[in-house]
């Protein structure tokens, strides 16, 4: 007797919410840089994610680390601690609520890291975790930590159900999904990160009070989105106006993705709240 299903036996695996994860060949600086500076910004592959450890400051640099030749990982990332002595752990003024530190935000598709630098630069004592599952993205990012000389950013190339499911219960004061795959095909809105199973998730890492912001530029995406977190008990819909849904929040950095316009409508921007 046979059995013609490819995925008897198999662990059951939740439907990926992306695309490709690789394009074209990574310049030799992108290359470097993931070789190099990435395992130092890693969230661990395993385990519950200990944030305090994570955002620790890197150790002391000693004179002569590389001998002259090329810089090594750990001379790489205590070099930034030279160039941003004042990121660290101390409180900042948060871009939601205005809340002490520490203050946590989640970026979920970050693209090639526009908005998450450009976040963390604004905001340098908050801390910033990334989760990009396009190689290219990682890589391109990662550059603009290194120009910028930022501390408080940490990436994870992946899901972001991986890294969801093994933050702390409320440790994540903000979280950011711009521009998600829209999977525009009925067949594959399965595959939309937007799922009600994925919200339950959401609300055991965030605050109460904490916000959720997302925005998108496809229509039926938006609509999807927004019955999925009305109806979600934990979850409050902030708008009161519709410029409230037309124009992005305050402090919102615009990312080249955004302004190539590839989906059906003008960017809607939804803001959700934790009760």
């Amino acid at each position: 007797m046979t059995n013609d299903d490819p995925d008897h036996g198999r662990e059951h695996r939740a439907q990926r919410s992306f695309g490709r994860v690789k394009g074209r060949p990574l310049s030799s600086r992108q290359a470097g840089l993931v070789e190099t500076l990435l395992p130092h910004l890693s969230v661990p592959e395993q385990g519950p994610i200990d944030l305090e450890e994570l955002f620790a400051p890197p150790p002391p640099c000693e004179e002569g680390v590389g001998g002259g030749g090329p810089m090594n990982p750990a001379a790489t990332f205590a070099l930034f601690a030279e160039r941003s002595p004042s990121v660290g752990l101390a409180a900042d003024a948060s871009p939601a609520r205005g809340k002490e530190a520490p203050f946590t935000i989640l970026e979920i598709g970050f693209g090639a890291g526009e908005h998450l630098v450009a976040q963390a630069g604004a905001h340098p004592a908050t801390r910033f975790i990334g989760v990009e599952p396009f190689l290219n993205g990682v890589a391109a990012c990662l550059a603009q930590v290194e120009d910028a000389g930022l501390q408080n950013i940490r990436l994870h190339e992946g899901d972001a159900r991986d890294v969801v499911a093994r933050l702390p219960d409320q440790s994540t004061d903000l979280v950011y999904i711009l521009f998600p795959d829209p999977w525009p095909k009925k067949r594959h809105w399965k595959r939309r990160l937007i799922q009600p199973d994925f919200l339950d998730d959401l609300t055991r890492v965030l605050k109460p009070g904490a916000e959720v912001r997302f925005a998108t530029d496809w229509k039926h995406y938006a609509a999807a989105a927004l019955e999925t977190f009305v109806k979600h008990p934990r979850f409050v819909w902030l708008a009161e106006r519709a410029a409230d849904w037309r124009k992005p929040w305050p402090g919102h950095f615009a990312t080249r993705y955004q302004e190539k316009k590839l989906g059906d409508t003008a960017p809607i921007y939804l803001r959700f709240s934790t009760n």
